[in-house]
């Protein structure tokens, strides 16, 4: 990394990486119980999060944790989901991409089924952590998650020091 990053640092704003995609609910998504498998969903919403993060630091990028995975309702069997992915907060190295999910009724209609919080980090071509674009603020939402982004970090630094202190 070049002494002179921080001077030639390029920003971008939220609305650079946004992601939205649909998903059509298939019987092979199903568990036992006729709703979309969690596991499934999982998948879904880690791979919009890697690609919101891969549009914003423009190369490769790994999941370091997710927080706050919440389902909040089931999806069953030909339900649309879609699947919203935009950065909250930026770090040097590490991006926190909120990702919300959707069922949508064929009149358009969207009904929120979970909501996650990940932590990703660029790597360069060794894996090792890489330098990512800032972040411009453009909107009072963006600003607000952007301060609630900086609370999960904190939580999830002191959580950290807290394993390595073996609590």
């Amino acid at each position: 990394m070049r002494g002179d990053f921080f001077m030639e640092r390029i920003f971008k704003t939220v609305d650079d990486s946004r992601v939205e995609t649909v998903y059509l609910v298939r019987p092979t998504h199903l568990n036992g119980a006729n709703r979309l498998f969690g596991g499934i969903l999982m998948q879904w919403i880690d791979e919009v999060a890697g690609i919101v993060a891969k549009r914003h630091c423009g190369g490769n990028v790994t999941t370091a944790s997710v927080d706050n995975l919440t389902f909040l309702h089931g999806a069953y069997q030909n339900d649309m989901v879609v699947i919203k992915g935009k950065l909250t907060w930026v770090g040097s190295s590490s991006m926190e991409v909120c990702v919300d999910t959707y069922v949508e009724s064929p009149k358009g209609e969207r009904h929120r089924i979970n909501n996650a919080h990940f932590m990703m980090v660029a790597l360069d071509e060794n894996d090792k952590p890489m330098h990512v674009p800032g972040l411009t603020l453009q909107t009072d939402d963006e600003h607000l998650a952007w301060s609630h982004g900086e609370e999960r970090r904190r939580i999830r630094a002191r959580r950290k020091a807290d394993k390595l202190d073996g609590i």
